[in-house]
Protein backbone atom coordinates (compact mmCIF):
# COMPACT_ATOMS: atom_id res chain seq x y z
CA UNK A 1 0.00 0.00 0.00
CA UNK A 2 1.59 3.57 -1.30
CA UNK A 3 2.13 5.45 2.04
CA UNK A 4 0.46 8.90 1.65
CA UNK A 5 1.94 11.78 0.68
CA UNK A 6 2.66 14.58 3.04
CA UNK A 7 1.06 18.09 2.77
CA UNK A 8 2.75 21.14 2.60
CA UNK A 9 1.31 24.66 2.30
CA UNK A 10 4.10 26.98 0.29
CA UNK A 11 2.81 31.27 0.77
CA UNK A 12 3.66 33.17 -2.51
CA UNK A 13 3.50 30.96 -4.99
CA UNK A 14 2.25 33.90 -7.91
CA UNK A 15 4.80 33.70 -10.27
CA UNK A 16 6.51 31.22 -12.43
CA UNK A 17 10.10 32.71 -11.75
CA UNK A 18 9.68 33.01 -7.97
CA UNK A 19 11.26 31.45 -5.43
CA UNK A 20 8.18 30.35 -4.19
CA UNK A 21 7.82 28.24 -7.47
CA UNK A 22 11.19 27.20 -7.35
CA UNK A 23 10.32 25.81 -3.52
CA UNK A 24 7.17 23.98 -5.07
CA UNK A 25 9.07 22.18 -7.67
CA UNK A 26 11.57 20.64 -5.77
CA UNK A 27 8.95 19.57 -3.18
CA UNK A 28 6.92 18.12 -5.85
CA UNK A 29 9.80 15.88 -6.83
CA UNK A 30 10.45 15.19 -2.53
CA UNK A 31 7.16 13.46 -2.87
CA UNK A 32 5.06 16.14 -1.23
CA UNK A 33 1.35 17.20 -2.26
CA UNK A 34 1.13 21.33 -2.10
CA UNK A 35 -1.32 24.16 -1.19
CA UNK A 36 -0.06 27.04 -2.82
CA UNK A 37 -1.28 30.70 -1.85
CA UNK A 38 -1.23 33.41 -3.86
CA UNK A 39 -2.99 37.02 -4.53
CA UNK A 40 -2.75 38.22 -7.92
CA UNK A 41 -3.60 41.51 -7.43
CA UNK A 42 -0.77 42.11 -5.01
CA UNK A 43 1.57 40.33 -7.49
CA UNK A 44 0.29 42.95 -10.39
CA UNK A 45 0.97 45.85 -8.18
CA UNK A 46 4.42 44.75 -8.11
CA UNK A 47 5.35 42.94 -11.18
CA UNK A 48 2.90 44.22 -13.50
CA UNK A 49 -0.08 42.69 -15.15
CA UNK A 50 1.76 39.49 -16.61
CA UNK A 51 2.97 38.59 -13.04
CA UNK A 52 0.84 35.67 -12.36
CA UNK A 53 1.31 34.48 -17.06
CA UNK A 54 2.18 30.66 -16.54
CA UNK A 55 0.90 29.93 -13.32
CA UNK A 56 -1.49 26.92 -14.25
CA UNK A 57 1.64 25.36 -16.45
CA UNK A 58 3.37 25.55 -13.24
CA UNK A 59 0.04 23.90 -11.57
CA UNK A 60 0.79 21.27 -14.54
CA UNK A 61 4.22 21.18 -14.18
CA UNK A 62 4.13 20.17 -9.88
CA UNK A 63 0.99 17.61 -10.94
CA UNK A 64 3.46 15.77 -13.84
CA UNK A 65 5.66 15.44 -10.62
CA UNK A 66 3.28 13.53 -9.11
CA UNK A 67 1.70 16.33 -6.46
CA UNK A 68 -1.72 16.86 -5.73
CA UNK A 69 -1.54 20.92 -5.80
CA UNK A 70 -4.61 22.97 -4.66
CA UNK A 71 -4.06 26.42 -5.37
CA UNK A 72 -5.49 28.71 -2.76
CA UNK A 73 -5.75 32.37 -3.24
CA UNK A 74 -5.79 34.54 -0.64
CA UNK A 75 -5.51 38.35 0.76
CA UNK A 76 -3.41 37.92 3.26
CA UNK A 77 -3.58 41.54 4.51
CA UNK A 78 -7.07 40.58 5.77
CA UNK A 79 -7.06 39.27 9.35
CA UNK A 80 -8.84 36.08 8.54
CA UNK A 81 -7.13 34.73 5.77
CA UNK A 82 -4.99 32.83 7.80
CA UNK A 83 -7.62 30.76 9.45
CA UNK A 84 -9.76 30.56 5.93
CA UNK A 85 -6.61 28.84 4.05
CA UNK A 86 -6.47 26.75 6.79
CA UNK A 87 -9.57 25.52 6.06
CA UNK A 88 -9.86 24.87 2.41
CA UNK A 89 -6.23 23.36 2.77
CA UNK A 90 -7.31 20.49 5.51
CA UNK A 91 -10.80 20.37 3.12
CA UNK A 92 -9.25 19.66 -0.03
CA UNK A 93 -5.66 17.80 1.19
CA UNK A 94 -5.88 17.36 4.80
CA UNK A 95 -3.62 18.92 7.32
CA UNK A 96 -0.54 20.27 6.32
CA UNK A 97 2.48 19.56 8.08
CA UNK A 98 4.85 21.50 6.50
CA UNK A 99 4.29 25.59 6.10
CA UNK A 100 6.82 27.92 3.74
CA UNK A 101 6.22 31.14 4.56
CA UNK A 102 7.68 33.01 0.48
CA UNK A 103 5.15 36.02 1.12
CA UNK A 104 6.31 39.33 0.22
CA UNK A 105 4.47 42.65 0.29
CA UNK A 106 7.76 45.05 -1.54
CA UNK A 107 7.37 48.67 -2.47
CA UNK A 108 10.32 50.41 -2.10
CA UNK A 109 10.19 53.59 0.00
CA UNK A 110 12.99 54.63 2.63
CA UNK A 111 13.71 56.51 6.39
CA UNK A 112 11.71 59.93 4.89
CA UNK A 113 9.43 59.00 2.35
CA UNK A 114 8.03 56.14 3.87
CA UNK A 115 4.35 56.33 4.73
CA UNK A 116 2.15 54.89 7.35
CA UNK A 117 -0.22 53.79 4.99
CA UNK A 118 2.21 51.54 3.50
CA UNK A 119 4.10 50.97 6.58
CA UNK A 120 1.12 49.28 8.04
CA UNK A 121 0.56 47.59 4.87
CA UNK A 122 4.05 45.75 4.70
CA UNK A 123 4.05 44.78 8.73
CA UNK A 124 0.27 43.34 7.73
CA UNK A 125 1.06 41.30 5.14
CA UNK A 126 4.76 39.95 6.10
CA UNK A 127 4.63 40.31 10.03
CA UNK A 128 1.03 39.97 11.20
CA UNK A 129 -0.06 37.26 8.11
CA UNK A 130 3.07 35.27 9.15
CA UNK A 131 2.36 35.09 12.61
CA UNK A 132 -1.31 34.17 12.00
CA UNK A 133 -0.27 31.68 9.38
CA UNK A 134 1.96 29.86 11.95
CA UNK A 135 -0.55 29.98 15.08
CA UNK A 136 -3.50 28.37 12.57
CA UNK A 137 -0.68 25.62 11.51
CA UNK A 138 0.03 24.31 14.91
CA UNK A 139 -3.52 24.42 16.22
CA UNK A 140 -4.16 22.10 12.84
CA UNK A 141 -1.09 19.89 13.26
CA UNK A 142 -2.26 15.99 13.13
CA UNK A 143 0.94 14.46 13.28
CA UNK A 144 3.40 14.76 16.16
CA UNK A 145 6.13 16.67 13.62
CA UNK A 146 5.82 19.87 11.66
CA UNK A 147 7.95 22.24 10.11
CA UNK A 148 7.99 26.10 9.71
CA UNK A 149 10.22 27.68 7.11
CA UNK A 150 10.37 31.39 6.36
CA UNK A 151 12.10 33.45 3.63
CA UNK A 152 13.49 36.82 4.79
CA UNK A 153 15.90 39.79 3.59
CA UNK A 154 17.76 41.87 5.43
CA UNK A 155 17.57 44.83 2.62
CA UNK A 156 16.13 47.72 4.98
CA UNK A 157 18.07 50.94 3.49
CA UNK A 158 16.22 52.61 1.05
CA UNK A 159 13.59 49.77 2.05
CA UNK A 160 12.43 50.58 5.27
CA UNK A 161 9.10 48.93 5.74
CA UNK A 162 9.88 46.08 4.05
CA UNK A 163 13.19 45.39 5.86
CA UNK A 164 11.75 45.95 9.21
CA UNK A 165 8.64 43.92 8.71
CA UNK A 166 10.99 40.61 7.78
CA UNK A 167 13.05 42.05 10.91
CA UNK A 168 10.16 41.36 13.13
CA UNK A 169 8.98 38.00 10.67
CA UNK A 170 12.86 36.27 11.79
CA UNK A 171 11.79 36.70 15.52
CA UNK A 172 8.41 35.59 15.37
CA UNK A 173 10.07 32.31 13.54
CA UNK A 174 12.57 32.23 16.19
CA UNK A 175 10.23 32.16 19.09
CA UNK A 176 8.12 29.57 17.40
CA UNK A 177 10.76 27.46 17.22
CA UNK A 178 10.75 27.50 21.27
CA UNK A 179 7.26 28.11 21.77
CA UNK A 180 6.32 25.25 19.44
CA UNK A 181 8.67 22.83 20.03
CA UNK A 182 6.52 20.57 22.60
CA UNK A 183 4.20 19.96 19.76
CA UNK A 184 7.27 18.46 17.63
CA UNK A 185 7.78 21.79 15.35
CA UNK A 186 11.13 23.24 13.82
CA UNK A 187 11.01 26.70 12.33
CA UNK A 188 13.93 28.03 10.36
CA UNK A 189 14.53 31.05 8.56
CA UNK A 190 16.44 31.77 5.11
CA UNK A 191 17.91 34.49 3.99
CA UNK A 192 18.72 33.88 0.73
CA UNK A 193 20.06 37.35 -0.38
CA UNK A 194 19.73 38.37 -3.54
CA UNK A 195 17.86 36.60 -6.23
CA UNK A 196 16.95 37.69 -9.56
CA UNK A 197 13.17 37.05 -10.06
CA UNK A 198 12.60 39.80 -12.27
CA UNK A 199 13.08 42.64 -10.26
CA UNK A 200 16.37 43.38 -11.31
CA UNK A 201 17.76 46.12 -14.42
CA UNK A 202 20.78 45.01 -16.15
CA UNK A 203 22.83 47.48 -13.90
CA UNK A 204 21.12 46.29 -10.47
CA UNK A 205 22.37 42.47 -11.74
CA UNK A 206 25.92 43.62 -12.57
CA UNK A 207 26.33 45.60 -9.23
CA UNK A 208 24.73 42.73 -7.41
CA UNK A 209 26.96 39.94 -9.25
CA UNK A 210 30.10 41.34 -8.87
CA UNK A 211 29.30 41.39 -4.82
CA UNK A 212 29.09 37.87 -4.92
CA UNK A 213 32.40 35.97 -3.85
CA UNK A 214 30.83 33.17 -6.04
CA UNK A 215 30.75 35.22 -9.37
CA UNK A 216 27.17 34.12 -9.71
CA UNK A 217 23.73 35.56 -8.24
CA UNK A 218 21.23 32.85 -6.51
CA UNK A 219 18.66 31.35 -8.09
CA UNK A 220 15.38 29.78 -6.23
CA UNK A 221 16.94 26.30 -6.57
CA UNK A 222 19.70 27.58 -4.33
CA UNK A 223 16.46 28.07 -1.61
CA UNK A 224 14.73 25.08 -2.79
CA UNK A 225 18.22 23.04 -1.88
CA UNK A 226 17.64 24.30 1.28
CA UNK A 227 14.18 24.80 2.10
CA UNK A 228 14.17 20.69 1.13
CA UNK A 229 16.83 20.17 3.34
CA UNK A 230 15.02 21.43 6.60
CA UNK A 231 11.71 19.43 5.95
CA UNK A 232 13.62 16.49 5.69
CA UNK A 233 14.44 14.18 8.15
CA UNK A 234 17.82 15.19 7.47
CA UNK A 235 17.21 18.29 8.80
CA UNK A 236 15.29 17.53 11.70
CA UNK A 237 17.63 18.66 14.54
CA UNK A 238 18.17 22.50 13.15
CA UNK A 239 15.60 24.54 14.92
CA UNK A 240 15.32 28.20 15.98
CA UNK A 241 18.09 29.39 13.15
CA UNK A 242 18.38 32.42 10.82
CA UNK A 243 20.49 30.16 8.04
CA UNK A 244 21.90 33.00 5.41
CA UNK A 245 22.12 30.83 2.10
CA UNK A 246 23.54 33.53 0.16
CA UNK A 247 26.61 32.49 -1.85
CA UNK A 248 28.40 34.51 0.80
CA UNK A 249 27.87 37.69 -0.78
CA UNK A 250 27.16 38.78 3.34
CA UNK A 251 30.26 37.31 4.83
Amino acid sequence: MTEPRPVALITGVGRTVGIAAGIALRLAADGWDLALNYWTPADRSIFGDSADAGLGDLVSALESLGAAVLPVPADLELPDSASEIFREVQAGLGSPSALVLSHAWDIDSGMLDTSVEQFDKHFAINTRASWLLIQQFAKQLETDEGRIVAITSDHTVGNLPYGASKGALDRIVIAAAKELAHLGISANVINPGPIDTGWMTPSVREHLTGLQPTGRLGTPDDTADLVSFLLSAHGAWINGQLLKSDGGVSS
